[in-house]
């Protein structure tokens, strides 16, 4: 090996596995969807869902790479047998299609942290700011570069010295920042308006189906449930780690990070809104072209009026870059993870992904079109993704599957039969019902008229068709995609 495979210690991996969970939708979309949804009355769901189905999707990625030591690919064949490879390798295209526009978004979150620092972002109004670097096509390439680069050096590194030491520095670094935002945000006159429009429950809103299927869509999107992700980093895990403690750990803290960013987010807002005679509610709900509304126009605008709002800017930015980029460093990984598998050194897996991936995020680098057909496609394919994991455990057997991959000897957390239920019956359903949901707003709001075009942003067309013809190359693949790894499971 050219450089160490393997956490050093539980929570090392906790903190990688945060860093891959905790990302900039626990900070710009999460307040956006607790707005749009009934406050209080979005977060009993959201947090309902987080047991019905991200903790069990994050316990089953940890069971099979801690058992399988082997990437998406692998595992899945080694689980069911060689021509189910090709559901492992949906899974990794969904999260590597999703890495070519996510290093996109970490380059605009580097781009504000330095513009920050300089002052720049202050030399005209945020919306002139936003639509000039967007207009700027070197820029917008460059950024995304160096974000590819960090993380790149990062992964190549290796596990332990790379991505463990990294999520040791940054994910405290984070939290700290997240705690520090919070506790001024609270503090600001007018700030409990926030806190009180966060936590007041419309207790009608339970009533709306929107408000659950939201609060599903929220929790699977923002743990990072059925991404393997979390699969790719339990290959590197000790082998008597507890699969269903670590779940809820990682299922809790990705919780806990959202409502630290709804408690930074929603003070300072309603404290500083008035000062701009702006509705402090529709801030929080704009999203702009790709969800940029409130993180890149609306709190550079907020925190101007702000004293040493400068400095109190850098530092949410800094928040929204590192959290960017320990969600990068995973998708990465899982990359290499897959040509780690057949043989190759790590550096020529790296060398070889990011020739191939930054051309590839050039077209959503320059196209904010290019870029919101991509989050919609593959963002639903993740649902997909999901269930895929629950169908390898049905097809394995449930009570058989917790017995030889997730209760093993020594376990702190004991998992019972309701794992059983949860995988065999609540997430069919609740992947039925979220997809259908939100095939049903592209038919009916998003793109009614051109609903069945396969080359429109939001249509049920572009989806279909892009997941169908992945699905195809896999499955014409068939055992290829499979023979050149080894069957050994080799030790870390």
């Amino acid at each position: 090996m050219e450089r160490s495979e393997s956490f050093t210690s539980r929570w090392g991996m906790l903190l990688a596995m945060l860093g891959m969970a905790v990302g900039t939708g626990n900070i710009w979309r999460f307040p956006r969807v607790v707005a749009r949804n009934g406050g209080g009355a979005f977060l009993i769901p959201w947090f309902l869902f987080l047991f019905l189905w991200s903790v069990p999707l994050l316990m089953t990625e940890l069971a099979i790479g801690r058992k399988t030591r082997r990437g998406p690919i692998g595992s899945f064949a080694r689980l069911l047998g060689p021509r189910w490879g090709w559901m492992g390798g949906f899974v990794a295209v969904c999260s590597l299609a999703i890495m070519l526009y996510y290093a996109v978004v970490s380059g605009w979150t580097i781009k504000y942290l330095f513009a920050a620092l300089s002052g720049s972002v202050w030399s005209a109004s945020s919306t002139a700011y936003w639509h000039g670097f967007r207009a700027a096509s070197a820029q917008q390439l460059l950024f995304t570069l160096v974000a590819y680069a960090l993380a790149g050096w990062i992964v190549w590194r290796g596990v332990s010295s790379g991505i463990e030491k990294a999520s040791k520095l940054l994910m405290p670094t984070l939290l700290l920042l997240l705690v520090v935002g919070a506790v001024r945000a609270v503090t600001l006159p007018g700030g409990a308006a926030g806190l009180d429009f966060f936590f007041r429950p419309e207790w009608e809103r339970l009533l709306d189906h929107r408000v659950w299927l939201e609060a599903l869509s929220q929790s699977a999107w923002s743990t990072g449930a059925g991404w393997g992700l979390v699969l790719t980093y339990a290959v590197y895990a000790r082998r008597d780690e507890d699969a269903g403690l670590n779940a809820f750990i990682v299922g809790f803290g990705d919780n806990s990070a959202s409502l630290l960013a709804g408690l930074m987010i929603f003070p300072s807002v309603f404290a500083l809104s008035a000062g701009l005679g702006l509705v402090p509610d529709q801030i929080v709900m704009d999203t702009g072209p790709a969800n940029t509304g409130m993180a890149f126009i609306w709190i550079p605008e907020l925190f101007r009026t702000l004293p040493a709002g400068r400095w109190f800017l850098a530092a949410f930015f800094l928040a929204l870059a590192i959290a960017a980029l320990t969600s990068l460093i995973s998708m990465l990984e899982l990359g290499i993870r897959l040509f780690l598998d057949r043989g190759w050194t790590r550096t020529k897996a790296l060398s070889y992904l990011l020739a191939v991936a930054f051309p590839l995020s050039i077209p959503s680098a320059l196209s904010l079109d290019v870029f919101e057909n991509q989050d919609w496609v593959w963002g639903l394919g993740l649902i997909l993704s999901g269930l895929f994991f629950a169908v390898a455990v049905i097809r394995y057997g449930p009570s058989r599957f917790r017995a030889d991959f997730v209760n093993l000897p020594g376990c702190d957390l004991k998992v019972g039969r309701w794992y059983d239920l949860v995988v065999t019956v609540a997430i069919p359903l609740l992947f039925a019902a979220m997809l259908a949901w939100w095939l049903y707003q592209s038919v009916s709001q998003y793109d009614p008229r051109g609903w069945w075009h396969p080359f429109h942003r939001f249509s049920v067309g572009t989806c279909l068709f892009q997941w169908a013809a992945v699905i195809a190359m896999l499955m014409l693949a068939g055992r290829a995609l499979v023979q050149s790894i080894p069957d050994q499971e080799g030790e870390r």
